[in-house]
């Protein structure tokens, strides 16, 4: 099993773009970074297995390297026109390979290390997993076989994500596991709740 967190490079005026207001530019990026680095210290406390750092929109920027370094991982590009597209292609290459895949993102701090054993576990009777985000999207998928058309018509983005991914796997006739749903940080209400929790500072550590 492999565990790929999806993350976008923390460029300023590029990220985090709906919390400009009330961090300005710098501090979105800040953030940015802060997320990733935590996604990928829980990822790796989870134990459940090799922990890849998907990068988008390439590999080449110095904070992705550091990450590197820093935990150990190996660093992959993102390759696609949409999240659709790049997510298809981490699962085809993982399953090419005869390793299940589970993807994360790096905007769900409530995400913890227990939570990844859980969807591996579910992984264990089920051909996916997910975990929804409260906004509409979801926070975690994982695959243990290939699920043709799982990625298309999907709105990316919108509220709508999860409906239609549970569309499109009624279509496929795939029983997904869905883990409770948990809250990621994409507004300023997301991030006073970042705050209320007690986990700014961790993010930020």
């Amino acid at each position: 099993m492999k565990v790929a967190v999806f993350a976008k490079a923390p460029v300023a005026g590029e990220v985090k773009t709906r919390l400009h207001p009330i961090l300005g530019p710098e501090g979105a990026a800040a953030l940015q970074a802060g997320l990733v680095r935590h996604a990928l210290a829980t990822a790796i406390e989870s134990g459940i297995g090799a922990v890849e750092l998907h990068c988008a929109p390439d590999a080449s920027h110095d904070f992705f390297q550091r990450c590197a370094e820093r935990f150990h991982v190996a660093l992959m590009p993102q390759r696609g026109t949409d999240l659709g597209d790049r997510m298809r292609g981490a699962f085809g290459a993982a399953h090419a390979q005869g390793s299940t895949l589970i993807i994360i993102g790096s905007d769900c701090p409530a995400l913890r290390p227990e939570h990844l054993r859980a969807a591996r576990d579910a992984l264990r009777d089920a051909d996916a997993v997910i975990t929804p985000a409260e906004d509409g999207g979801y926070v975690l998928i994982g695959l243990a076989r290939e699920v043709p058309g799982l990625f298309s018509r999907v709105d990316w983005g919108t509220g709508a994500v999860l409906r239609q991914t549970r569309e499109r796997f009624a279509e496929a006739h795939v029983r997904c596991a869905e883990l409770a749903a948990l809250w990621d940080i994409d507004r300023p209400d997301d991030y006073a709740r970042l705050q209320a929790e007690g986990l700014l500072e961790e993010v930020l550590s």
